[in-house]
């Protein structure tokens, strides 16, 4: 398992153009990110016209003898436009965020994204060497149940998918409270880990730049509560750029390959498992001591953080339906200020009429 080349503990030492490239790569899938969630017209050439135009001229030719050759890397790169298309759905389409059916497409595609990569951890744990399906180097190994295991907790941890709703003002941002800080973390550990484990050699872009790309973002005030936007539109984006330039990651100057350091993989699995146990046991407590539905209400649309986003960029009619799903009002949440009362007009008093002075 000792690779030929010096390693980093996680990765190869590599060049400072590598590390340089790592963040150039997120900060442009970012900033891409961000742009389409604010134009209709990026959302028409990145989403419409480039992904079409590559179908027909490029991509049949493009990943021949890669990493990424065949029908299936189209078919996931379409399967990740049709969950971005369900959000831009939502920003341009008022009538369909009054749809629980529909507001539940993002949480099943998500859910689904989960289970299908914990179906391959499981796949891998019996691999040792290059893993015929992939092309790649993988080493199966308990790293792989552990991390499986983390990836159950995080999809059960999914709620609140009721209280999506677009933000006001010109970003029309799609936002996810219940999705917590807490929640991404615990997704991030569990994603890197399945990235790190079954496609070693891609995590350094596939796995550091594209995490870091959906998730400083949220770190942010622009792009805080939008973290499903974010994930969906840059992992659109990446599966084109791997499609388009196959090799940038595989055999090019800025290629970084993994340390297939088994003490690492079993490092990041133990990190995904107790961070992912911790949100799912904070979670479990919630549920239970306030009483509250995961799928018909939000857990934490009283928590701090939650009443912030609510306040600053949420509709009053949304105010006001989160609020009612869990028995209480926006003014009592904190959502928004209650209204001044209303001054008691003051009482009148009655002249009595003069008395004439009599005369004479």
């Amino acid at each position: 398992m000792t690779p030929d080349y010096p390693t980093l503990f996680f990765f190869e030492r590599g060049e400072w153009w590598d590390y340089a490239m790592l963040i150039v790569v997120a900060a442009c899938l970012a900033f891409a990110a961000w742009l389409i969630q604010r134009s209709k017209t990026a959302v028409v050439i990145i989403f419409v016209v480039i992904p079409l135009t590559m179908t027909i001229f490029w991509w049949p030719h493009s990943t021949d003898g890669t990493e990424v050759a065949g029908w299936f890397p189209v078919v996931k790169h379409y399967s990740a436009l049709v969950g971005s298309f369900s959000l831009v759905g939502l920003q341009y389409i008022p009538s369909l965020r009054r749809k629980n059916w529909y507001l539940l497409l993002p949480a099943l595609i998500l859910a689904i994204n989960i289970l299908e990569a914990v179906v391959r951890e499981l796949q891998c744990h019996s691999f040792n060497g290059v893993d015929p399906t992939q092309g790649m180097v993988t080493w199966g190994g308990p790293w792989n149940i552990m991390n499986a295991i983390a990836g159950v907790l995080n999809l059960l941890a999914i709620s609140g998918w009721v209280g999506i709703f677009v933000a006001e003002g010109k970003s029309k941002a799609i936002i996810w409270g219940d999705l917590t800080i807490w929640w991404i973390i615990a997704y991030d550990l569990w994603n890197f880990s399945y990235i790190y484990n079954c496609l070693a050699d891609r995590s350094w872009y596939s796995g550091l730049a594209l995490l870091a790309s959906c998730t400083v973002p949220v770190l942010f005030s622009f792009g805080r509560g939008a973290w499903i936007q974010y994930r969906a539109y840059t992992l659109t984006m990446w599966s084109a750029v791997a499609l388009t330039v196959p090799h940038f990651t595989q055999d090019s100057m800025f290629a970084h390959r993994s340390a297939h350091n088994p003490t690492a993989m079993f490092l990041i699995a133990l990190a995904s498992l107790l961070a992912n146990i911790g949100v799912m046991a904070w979670h479990v407590y919630r549920i239970v001591t306030l009483r509250r539905n995961p799928c018909t209400q939000e857990i934490y649309s009283d928590t701090p953080e939650y009443v912030a986003l609510m306040r600053h960029i949420a509709p009053v009619e949304e105010q006001d339906r989160t609020a009612a799903r869990i028995g209480r009002t926006a003014e009592d949440l904190g959502y928004r200020d209650a209204p001044p009362p209303t001054a008691a007009p003051e009482p009148t008093q009655e002249v009595p009429p003069r008395t004439p002075v009599p005369t004479g």
